[in-house]
């Protein structure tokens, strides 16, 4: 449990529109809200769940705090201790495995000097290597700050994209070679 101290709370736009998400919900089912209402907390926290908001979600659905830390837990999407600005969570599931993620990886380390899980010094950037992303007919992908997808990244474009976040310039989101959706790669 948590102290007072460190108490989480929705500002007013996240309490509104968490209600309005539980409302979606018959009665005897809103505690099925917790993945939308920790994926709000997590944005309102900077990126992470500190248990003070595992635990206001569940107060807030009226459910044991163990079936929120359960939720919270089995997630990859949900971070547990806080992620640098910049989180680069690197696909390492079979296709994405199989079109060099390791690679990307292996990159991603050897330009930021740290290992996977860990953040720079400066809190810029964290890497993270995840389950299935959902893209896998562009693999290898990787998401940056829950939310935005890269497909078809090489260790080189990485080596590109990080020297952008480096110089808070913006990324062209989606395939990196130009695919539209997912039509085969231009020969």
């Amino acid at each position: 449990m948590s102290s007072e101290k460190d108490r989480f709370s929705f500002n007013a736009e996240n309490l509104a529109t968490a209600n309005e998400i539980v409302r979606k919900y018959p009665p005897e089912r809103q505690k099925s809200a917790v993945i939308p209402l920790l994926t709000m907390a997590q944005e309102q926290a900077g990126g992470w769940l500190p248990h003070s908001a595992i635990e206001y979600v569940a107060d807030f659905l009226k459910i044991p705090y163990m079936r929120a830390y359960e939720v919270a837990t089995f997630y990859t999407m949900f971070n547990l201790k806080p992620v640098g600005k910049h989180h680069i969570q690197v696909c390492s599931t079979t296709p994405c495995w199989l079109r060099g993620s390791d690679d990307i990886v292996a990159e991603c380390k050897k330009q930021l000097g740290i290992d996977c899980g860990e953040t720079t010094n400066d809190g810029k950037f964290t890497i993270s290597e995840v389950e299935c992303l959902g893209a896998c007919v562009n693999a290898p992908v990787i998401q940056i700050s829950n939310g935005d997808y890269f497909e078809d990244v090489t260790p080189a474009i990485m080596v590109e994209l990080i020297e952008k976040m480096k110089n808070d310039q913006p990324l062209q989101k989606g395939s990196v070679v130009g695919r539209n959706g997912s039509e085969p790669k231009a020969q």
